[in-house]
Order: C-alpha cells, then structure tokens, then sequence
C-alpha cells in the first residue's frame, strides 16, 4: 500500500490506476464485516439483492416470504459494543400489507435513474411497479407464469421498459409508460430463468433459458439475431483494436478501384451498389436464427443458463449454468473465451444472482452455502466467502463502498467489507453493558 502511495506522489502511477489498484486490493481482501450489520427482517429465504445505481445509498431484498425491506446502508438506526458495530434496520413491506404479492418475491431491482420507484417479480404471476415513498403500487403487470428474474437498462432514454423472464418460453417487455405489454420475444424453447441488458446499447437484451441457450436480442427488430454456442471458441481477450483498424486499412488499399460503364457518373453509382450489397450481407446475417437449424439450437450450457452478468464496459458476459460451469463469453464475436473456472456445484432448483467487482476483476458466484471468488480473465478462485448456514441465494456488489452484500436460505443478509482496524484505545468499554467507560475512569476504577 505505501509502495503505491509513494509510487503515486512521485507521479510513477497515476491517479487512474492507482484508484483501480486501491479498489481491486479491497475486492480481493473480503471478510465479514466487524463494523456493519443488517437486521433481517424477513421470514423467507432472501431471493435478491440490489443496491441503487444512483447514490449508492439503499439496499432493496427481496424474500420468499413475500416481504421486501429497504436498508439505507449508509446511515445506522443503532449502534452496539460502544459504538463500534452499527446496526441498520428496514423499512419492510410484509405480506399483510394490501398490496403485497401472495407469493415469493423472486426479484427486486431499482429503477436505474431514481430511488422513488421499484419494481418486484412474483411466483404469483405478477410483477409490481411501486412508489418508494408512499410503498403503495403504481402499476401491476399480470404474466402467463411465474416470474424469475426482471430487469431494466441502465442506459435507456428512449423507453422505459422491463424485461421478463418468467417460467413461459416467451419474454416479455413491460412498457412503464404505457402499463401494457410492448414486447414479446420468442425463440426459447423452454422457461426463461435470467435476463440482462447490455451495459453498452439500450436496445440490446440477453437472456437465458431452461433450453440451456442463451439468445441476443435487438428489441427494435423482430427475433433473435445471435444465440451463442459453447463450441464457438477463442483463446482469451478480444484482439485489441488497433489491430483491426490496420487490417481494415490494408484491406481498403487493396481493393480495387470502381470499373466506369459508360458515363461518368456510372463510377459513383457502381460505388453506392457495392454499398448497398453490403448493407443487404449484414442484414442477411442478422436473419432470425429459426432460418437456420444449427445455430439455432446451439447451447452454451448443457442445462439451464441460471444467472447472467454483463461487465461494466459491455465486452464480455458472464453466464452459470445447471452443469456446474461458469463461463466468460465475449459479446461481440459471440465466442466463448474458453477462460477455465473452477467447477462449482450450483443449485438448480431456482436463479441465481451474480456479481462482478467495479473493475470487472473479481467474480462473485453463490456457490450452495458459500460466495466463491474467482478472477475473471485467470479463472483462478480468489478466496471462498463462508458465513450463510444454508445456501446462498443472491450477492450484490456495491462500487461505492467496495462492499458485498449477500442473502441465503437462512434469512440473513451479510455484508463482506475490507477489514476495519480497531484502535486500542476506542476498545475499552464495559464488556457487559457495551457502553464506554468514563473520561475519568479507567479499567480499574471501582
């Protein structure tokens, strides 16, 4: 740590990537929290997780006993053992409230641009718009089946939309605006359990089904335009770009100049020809893949795609699957990088929920009772994160505090900080009562 600071001051690293370096060592220096704590309030397993993408401040859960709570994760409701642990409580909507969902709450996400909206999914077939301050419903989707995972882009200023993967093999696009279905995207041919928007267009969405496939949407047009296929490999990161830029360069001096037919103006029309023809070969690949067979029943995993992840700069996916895999996918060649992760035994029976650190270096995976860490472009497992006592359902990480924040079927949700050194000195209070002695007391005054 020194080393960086005196690396920083005398201007060998600079202020970029020294902040990286200082994030990614606290990525990698996870424990559970000695200065923080969340009281659950919840009577069900918590399903999921989400930190808002505006002020980093609120956290939203999600439980299988159809309660959601909001803990602001920054400011403490109490304190314990003299001040050194703060204790943070919710504001929980529980089952007997009018509005509550029936059944299990399976995901609970933000509205990206404000805290005064979110929005739940059910196993009672309906996902639910509410007003944060008054926690009363805004607007009520009905869904032909339960509802798995939901999500909206944090890029989007051209619609307002909720993308829905639910047990049907049709995903469904909410229109907030409208508070009517916009969308229908067909091509799975079974459930739908994961859903991501690219972190790079608005207008892009990636799911995951039962099938084991996992398909590209462009929303403006109809069907998929690329499903990805395991088989369909590269060896590590994309080749970088200065690369292409040349190799386009020398393809363009080697092409051969426009032949002239009969008058002048024939050159500039043999030109727009060419143009044309192009456009028309991109549009021809871009066809629904239902044209074609093979590469409509490629799969990326041998069983159900059971959680995504887009990284931040919007290059690469992260997907898991029911075969114990977890695989690194590269978004624009549509290849898997072929990056060897651990195999991990996941639950099959429902979602999950993972996570990437702010500068996609650290991958964390709900891994039955414990979080796994892995690096993402090594796959080396960085550290195993145990303290659920039964299985781990959802993790969320926050960029602002460098914090994970995870729920498990044991109804608790647990924070994994940076250690936080104690000074000796702040240490004597009265161990009974947890309250600091007096100024002029010591530890042996009567």
């Amino acid at each position: 740590m020194w080393k960086k600071i005196g690396d920083r001051e005398s201007g060998k690293l600079r202020p970029h990537s020294f902040i990286t370096r200082i994030r990614s060592n606290r990525a990698s220096s996870l424990h559970l929290s000695n200065h923080k704590e969340l009281v659950s309030s919840h009577r069900g397993s918590v399903n999921s997780l989400q930190v808002d993408l505006t002020e980093g401040r609120y956290l939203l859960s999600g439980a299988a006993d159809a309660s959601l709570a909001i803990y602001d994760i920054q400011r403490a409701t109490d304190y314990e053992a003299g001040g050194l642990i703060a204790k943070h409580k919710p504001i929980l909507v529980d089952k007997q409230h009018q509005n509550a969902h029936k059944y299990a709450i399976s995901t609970a996400i933000w509205y990206p641009i404000d805290t005064g909206l979110f929005v739940t999914g059910s196993y009672d077939h309906h996902i639910k718009v509410w007003d944060t301050n008054t926690t009363q419903v805004a607007m009520d989707f009905k869904m032909p089946g339960k509802v798995y995972r939901t999500a909206m882009s944090s890029l989007a200023t051209s619609h307002m939309l909720i993308a829905a993967a639910t047990e049907d093999v049709q995903v469904r696009l909410c229109d907030m605006a409208s508070g009517a279905f916009a969308h229908t995207l067909s091509g799975h041919r079974d459930g739908v359990m994961a859903v991501e928007w690219s972190t790079s267009s608005e207008w892009i969405l990636m799911t995951g089904g039962c099938d084991g496939a996992i398909r590209f949407w462009d929303i403006r047009r109809a069907g998929c335009f690329s499903v990805l296929d395991q088989s369909h490999s590269q060896l590590g990161r994309r080749p970088p770009l200065a690369d292409k830029s040349t190799t386009k360069v020398s393809t363009s001096k080697a092409r051969a100049p426009p032949r002239k037919v009969g008058s002048g103006s024939s050159s500039k029309h043999s030109g727009n020809s060419k143009i044309i023809k192009h456009t028309k070969g991109s549009a021809k690949q871009r066809l629904h893949p239902g044209l074609l067979t093979s590469q409509d029943r490629a799969t990326a995993h041998y069983g159900a795609v059971l959680g995504l992840k887009a990284t931040e700069d919007g290059m690469y996916l992260l997907s898991a699957g029911s075969d114990s895999r977890l695989r690194l996918w590269d978004i624009q060649s549509g290849c898997n990088t072929l990056v060897h992760y651990e195999i991990v035994r996941l639950q099959s029976s429902k979602a999950i929920q993972l996570d990437v650190s702010q500068d996609s270096g650290a991958v964390f995976l709900p891994c039955m009772t414990s979080i796994k860490a892995f690096d993402m472009w090594s796959g080396k497992s960085k550290m195993t994160l145990q303290g659920h006592y039964e299985n781990v359902n959802c993790c969320c990480y926050s960029s602002h505090d460098q914090e994970l924040y995870t729920g498990g079927n044991d109804r608790q949700i647990l924070i994994w900080s940076p250690l936080k050194q104690i000074p000796a000195d702040v240490d004597e209070c009265d161990r009974s009562t947890g309250q600091p002695l007096a100024a002029d007391e010591d530890n042996w005054s009567d």
